[in-house]
């Protein structure tokens, strides 16, 4: 029998601000080469070092 998780409906419940958003993001090749190298440095992968970028961004902005 199929799981539930991940169908609409049947997410975990999570806080506001914990939640996610999916966004559809075109990059080159080339950035995406360097972007899958740092996150395989960093040990991440890469979704999760755009994520980490994207923070840092962030709180950089703020200060």
């Amino acid at each position: 029998m199929a799981s539930a998780a991940g169908t609409p409906g049947n997410e975990p419940e999570q806080a506001d601000n914990c939640a996610k958003k999916q966004l559809p993001l075109r990059l080159s090749k080339k950035l995406y080469d360097e972007l899958a190298a740092w996150a395989a440095d960093d040990f991440r992968s890469v979704n999760g070092q755009i994520e980490y970028l994207l923070t840092e961004c962030v709180k950089k902005r703020r200060k």
